[in-house]
């Protein structure tokens, strides 16, 4: 049988009511509580460093959608105001060179479009009708102008030409013609025909100017020239792009639509900035090696001679937001040991870490997030979040004094219990590579005591988790279970070795004895209760979970979320197979059959008696839902217990929509608490 979820809150109250008596008495973290979780996202340091203004996220319990809204916080008071709070959504707030006017996207009337709002006056003007979504909104230096990216329509590919139908008849919608090889994408569906591109809009209001054209997609970060007459942007115009992920350029444009190409390295060259008198361009660099993990490094271009130096070059960290504090200095941030460090680096390659505290905006699980920006003097403003706290505004400089200035959290969270976060360092079985993971214990933990253990794998593979906020985690502690995670070979932050490990292993038997020796290494704490060992996993987490249960009966049930189950049928089914194929496979599936095969959790299904909770979104282009059925049809032709919960409405992010996420985790608790001995 299947689970249709159209009712989605009614599925988390009967997933509820299966939960041990002690639940509903705890302090621990609660389902309903995941609505009332807020936290910072973009916060953009004004040119005086006196203000921030950030995007302050909140849910809407009635509408189960996140709420955007613009506040304002004072630099020095930490007093904090509301720009623009109501029902609507307000993102990508920018300040004026000056500090006198602040421009942002929001669909407050009635579509989404770009709004300047003046700060002294207290006033507020639409600049734009647009049609489509607005990108990468960029003040001109001298204030003049607003740059951005848009998709501008193509016509669809025909082939046949039909009769029209008679006046007042209802034909059936017209036939799909795709010819591209990128054709959809996931949260989107079937791509429609246009090309991203890069236009710019008086401040004070008038028409856009379409800079580039032809059919490429332009974007990105967007570095106004010095002199306010062109602008820097990544892009990959070679003529087989769809073919080449891998490759992009630098290139300038005038205000005539005249493009200069600028750089032309193998590999990716993007995220330009320009240093405050215009005579240094920084931009960051990828390699174009078919590798499933590439370093991002830092480059300066001397703007005059439009020659470029690679700086840091042996620094195994990937960079990231590269920006100005000075003709001498940037700010940055990179990823370190499941931590995101806020830094500065210097023109020669001196990096100073400010603060290990970038975290914090995103909800769920325990991913390393966070944003910042900078203004020329110095001024860092970030969002700051830990193990017990999602992201709040804070600010910093060069010399790393940590100011916080918002608790967005402390109603909800401070009267609760939640569980501790504590670090633990093991060896894979596998080779003795170190493996860093750790795990949350729950409210009111006695280490006299026995627990479950929940074994929860990250995503990626190329991503990491690490001690931050999360509400999906939490809520698992605080059910009584020791959530275990780790970061596995293959994971981030761990440089470029460590993160290939895993090429043309994904899965395998490495990357599970990692997994496998930390379950061990929690046993031997004492306090872990051997007779009730858990597993859980979602994407590469999801496809590590069917894999494992494929090698071992040692955990008493598993939840395999949007997974890939047939790699031969996944990659050619999926948005991602263009960049997939070429980076984590030795070649295309046909030539490379048993491969394929031999990395598929499907050839395993054979040893599987885990019973199996499956759970994938029906819109899910990423991980297709014909992925997730061919496992669930397998285990119920072998007649292991096992059910398929598909989410209506969902794409890869399942848990996009806070009811999303608390069905997510109530299913998977209700599952776990059924096999317990």
């Amino acid at each position: 049988m299947s689970f249709r979820l159209n009712k989605t809150l009614q599925c988390t109250l009967l997933a509820l009511s299966v939960l041990p008596a002690f639940t509903q008495a705890n302090t621990g973290l609660q389902a309903k509580d995941i609505f009332e979780l807020e936290y910072a996202s973009d916060p953009q340091i004004s040119p005086d460093g006196e203000q921030i203004i950030y995007v302050r996220n909140s849910n809407d319990v009635m509408k189960d959608a996140t709420r955007q809204n613009l506040w304002l916080v004072d630099s020095k008071s930490g007093v904090q105001s509301p720009l623009f709070s109501d029902e609507n959504r307000y993102t990508q707030p920018r300040w004026s060179p000056k500090g006198d006017k602040i421009a942002f996207v929001s669909n407050v009337s009635g579509s989404t479009q770009i709004h300047v709002h003046y700060l002294k006056q207290n006033r507020t003007a639409l600049l734009t009708q647009l049609k489509t979504g607005i990108s990468d909104l960029t003040w001109s230096p001298d204030g003049q102008w607003l740059a951005y990216s848009q998709k501008v329509a193509e016509k669809p590919s025909v082939i046949a030409k039909m009769p029209a139908p008679p006046k007042g008849a209802t034909w059936s919608d017209p036939a799909v013609v795709i010819d591209k090889a990128y054709y959809q994408a996931d949260g989107r569906g079937l791509v429609k025909p246009g090309y991203r591109q890069i236009f710019i809009l008086p401040s004070e209001g008038g028409t856009p100017r379409q800079l580039t054209s032809g059919e490429y997609h332009h974007g990105g970060k967007l570095a106004w020239r010095s002199d306010s007459k062109a602008i820097v942007f990544s892009a990959n115009r070679i003529s087989d792009w769809e073919y080449k992920a891998l490759e992009g350029d630098l290139f300038e444009v005038n205000f005539e639509g005249k493009i200069t190409q600028l750089t032309s390295a193998p590999g990716r060259e993007h995220s330009p900035s320009f240093s405050k008198d215009g005579k240094q361009l920084a931009y960051l660099s990828a390699s174009g090696e078919l590798n499933p993990y590439r370093n991002h490094k830092l480059n300066i271009m001397d703007w005059q001679a439009k020659k470029s130096q690679l700086v840091a070059k042996d620094f195994d960290r990937s960079v990231q937001n590269p920006s100005w504090i000075g003709n001498a200095k940037l700010a940055m941030s990179y990823d370190d040991h499941g931590m995101k460090k806020l830094a500065t680096i210097t023109t020669k390659g001196k990096i100073t870490d400010l603060t290990d505290s970038l975290s914090g905006t995103t909800l769920g699980r325990p991913y390393l997030s966070g944003q910042f920006s900078a203004n020329f003097d110095g001024d860092i403003a970030f969002t700051t979040g830990s193990s017990q706290r999602p992201a709040d505004v804070a600010l910093t400089n060069s010399k790393g004094k940590v100011k916080q200035l918002t608790k967005l959290n402390e109603d909800l969270l401070a009267h609760k219990q939640l569980g501790k976060v504590h670090e633990i360092n093991y060896t894979s079985s596998f080779d003795g590579e170190k493996i860093q993971g750790w795990y949350i214990t729950p409210p009111n933990f006695d280490p006299a005591k026995k627990y479950p253990l929940l074994l929860e794998i990250h995503g990626g593979p190329h991503l990491a988790y690490g001690p931050h906020f999360s509400a999906e985690l939490q809520r698992y502690a605080s059910q009584g279970y020791v959530v275990f995670y780790d970061n596995h070979r293959g994971s981030s932050s761990y440089g470029e070795r460590f993160a290939m490990l895993l090429k043309y292993k994904y899965s395998s038997k490495e990357d599970f004895a990692d997994h496998n020796s930390g379950v061990d290494a929690m046993l031997k704490t004492g306090f872990i209760d051997k007779n009730n060992l858990f597993i859980a996993g979602g994407s590469a987490g999801g496809i590590a979970t069917a894999y494992a249960i494929g090698l071992t009966n040692r955990f008493n049930a598993a939840v395999v979320v949007k997974p890939v189950i047939n790699w031969l049928s996944k990659v050619l089914t999926a948005d991602s197979g263009l960049v997939q194929i070429p980076t984590q496979f030795p070649g295309m599936p046909w030539e490379h059959v048993d491969h394929y095969w031999q990395r598929s959790p499907l050839s395993l299904v054979g040893n599987v008696t885990t019973p199996t909770m499956l759970m994938t979104g029906e819109e899910d282009l990423r991980t297709p839902m014909a992925e997730t059925e061919q496992f669930y049809q397998a285990l119920k032709h072998r007649k292991i217990d096992s059910v398929l919960v598909k989410i209506p409405g969902a794409p890869h992010g399942i848990a996009g929509k806070p009811s999303r996420m608390i069905s997510k985790i109530e299913h998977t608790l209700a599952w776990f608490e059924k096999y317990k001995k």
